[in-house]
């Protein structure tokens, strides 16, 4: 899917409550399929810690086959946006853990991705996540939920139930766990560059949904653009 550039760059986070429910898988992803899409993309890691899209990207960096991502750390958010350059979108992977840092990186944002697992253990933190947000000013039509790490379509379909009896539509698509992913990852790769063509369908549907959010933001930004 191409997307038209907008005025100013499109900032788009990944942020949650805890790690491990894959917002590093999306933030490259994103960045992957934005560059596919031949938009200017700049990845944002904002775990000073391990930096994990950052080592992600240097891995990618050594096949001649895949696209090249621009990945570079930082300790804020602030820092960070001082220095994206020419660009038309700007993915943000934040650190596993909530502080004052994730808020301001909210409120950087055009649009804001929560990934959840389908356990009430991830849903319930999620939604907490999303009213606090709010709260803080954060619009709903900036926030978005993405299923992440499902087991079966009974428990996709609950979890989906659970986020509407909240308010909340997630996402279309969803990202199974597989070790084809988990593979991907270790040769430099995004979801959707798997081996196994289910598997790249799979988080493509995903993907689409994401990409959907930040056209909307771009053909809006294009009217009337407010700078941050």
């Amino acid at each position: 899917m191409s997307v038209p550039r907008a005025v100013m760059p499109v900032i788009l986070s990944i942020i949650g409550q805890k790690g491990g429910v894959g917002k590093s898988t999306l933030a490259r992803a994103i960045a992957v399929v934005a560059a596919q899409g031949e938009l200017r993309v700049k990845l944002l890691d904002l775990d000073i810690g391990q930096q994990t899209s950052v080592r992600w990207s240097t891995t990618r960096a050594t096949s001649r086959s895949l696209s090249k991502i621009d990945a570079q750390a930082f300790s804020s958010v602030a820092d960070g946006l001082k220095q994206i350059g020419d660009v038309d979108l700007v993915v943000i992977d934040t650190p596993g853990h909530l502080s004052p840092e994730t808020f301001e990186v909210a409120r950087a944002s055009d649009l804001i991705v929560l990934p959840t697992g389908t356990s009430s253990d991830d849903l319930h933190p999620t939604t907490l996540l999303l009213y606090e947000l709010e709260n803080t000013g954060i619009a709903r039509d900036r926030l978005c939920v993405a299923l992440c790490r499902i087991l079966d379509a009974k428990e996709e379909r609950w979890a989906r139930h659970y986020l509407e009896t909240t308010g909340y539509k997630p996402l279309g698509g969803s990202l199974p766990e597989r070790l084809g992913y988990r593979r991907a990852h270790n040769r430099g790769k995004s979801v959707i560059e798997t081996g196994e063509a289910p598997l790249n369908e799979r988080a493509n549907e995903l993907m689409a949904s994401v990409l959907r959010k930040i056209l909307q933001h771009v053909r809006a930004a294009n009217g009337v653009y407010s700078a941050h």
